[in-house]
């Protein structure tokens, strides 16, 4: 995950584009991109969407976030599993295994 930072950071600065990347607008880019990411689904099944856009509007959405994550000086893998142990606590295995139901409805 270094790697993919530094040379985002780095593409970014050879730009001087990170004027532009405070976390309001980087918040807006991940939002703009996961619904680019959705409209590669929309009208068709999941196994009939292309894969190449798929993974092209997924990376910009990654990219955006790692950059978020950054900006805020957060360890992804961290505050990643940070958050499944937050969500263990609320979906315990014995009330949640096998239903898509919210935590509050368990």
């Amino acid at each position: 995950m270094d790697k993919a930072i530094t040379e985002l950071k780095r593409f970014r600065d050879e730009r001087d584009w990170s004027q532009f990347h405070n976390p309001k607008d980087l918040s807006l880019a991940i939002s703009i991109e996961a619904n680019e990411l959705l409209e590669a689904f929309l009208w068709k099944g999941a196994e009939d969407a292309d894969r190449e856009k798929i993974k092209e509007e997924l990376a910009d959405v990654f990219a955006y976030a790692l950059l978020l994550a950054d900006r805020y000086g957060f360890d992804v893998e961290e505050i990643v599993l940070e958050k499944i142990e937050k969500n263990r606590a609320k979906y315990p295995v014995d009330k949640s295994k096998g239903h898509a139901r919210k935590y509050d409805q368990l």
